[in-house]
């Protein structure tokens, strides 16, 4: 039995899952229609949307304080077998939300032995929601939320990473690998969710860079990256 299939955890996943679907379903229904309407790829869809980003970061942010924008039970399962498999017991995570990903990673950690999480979210609202829902998994006492800027809130993150999770302001990909990279152990895993900004792409798949990297089929069109530090 894992963490996962405790009542505990599994419980507050099912309720979590069915809480982002209800709360995110106009938006995503509301992008896809603009996307189909200006007969754009998603990608360059993405593209335009990275570029509007940076030009507002924050404020578009601000806009979304009520959705999960959270990953699928698919790709939080992938989550906890790449946190397992890699041994893992320091995890940074940019993007918390309302923290259904962190619970994967968290459980995972739980499950290797103990460890420490520390994650990093704009919207306070989030941070008081997502920290709600661990205590409710029974997870909390293995993850620190930090509020703010994540190129800021994680600047000092005291010790090695074993798993890097990047689900946060896209044209922030690259920026927030490149603040974690010295202190990646050899080996560590970055899982990247919506890894659509290019210049992050091009980065972690020259090999030169010391990464091997590849794309996921699980949510097949969001833009999943899977990551390791081999140099």
């Amino acid at each position: 039995m894992t963490s996962l299939s405790s009542k505990r955890v599994a419980e507050t996943l099912d309720k979590l899952h069915a809480d982002a679907e209800a709360a995110d379903r106009g938006l995503m229904a509301e992008m896809m229609a603009k996307v189909e309407a200006a007969g754009a790829t998603l990608k360059d869809a993405a593209a335009k949307f990275i570029d509007e980003e940076r030009a507002n970061y924050g404020t578009m942010y601000r806009d979304h304080a009520d959705h999960f924008l959270a990953i699928s039970p698919a790709y939080g399962r992938f989550l906890y077998a790449m946190v397992r498999a890699r041994r893992a017991t320091r995890i940074v995570e940019f993007g918390t939300s309302m923290g259904v990903s962190t619970i994967y990673l968290a459980a995972a950690l739980r499950d290797n032995g103990g460890g420490q999480l520390i994650g990093s979210e704009l919207q306070p609202t989030k941070v008081t929601r997502a920290r709600a829902h661990l205590e409710a998994a029974g997870l909390a006492d293995l993850v620190e939320i930090r509020q703010g800027d994540a190129l800021e809130t994680l600047k000092d993150i005291g010790g090695e990473v074993d798993v890097l999770s990047i689900d946060g302001a896209f044209s922030l990909y690259l920026p927030m690998l490149k603040l974690i990279e010295p202190r990646l152990t050899p080996g560590a895993v970055i899982l990247g969710e919506n890894a659509f900004a290019q210049d992050y792409l091009d980065y972690v798949r020259t090999p030169a860079n010391g990464y091997f990297s590849q794309s996921l089929d699980i949510d097949e069109g969001r833009g999943n990256e899977f990551t390791v530090r081999v140099g």
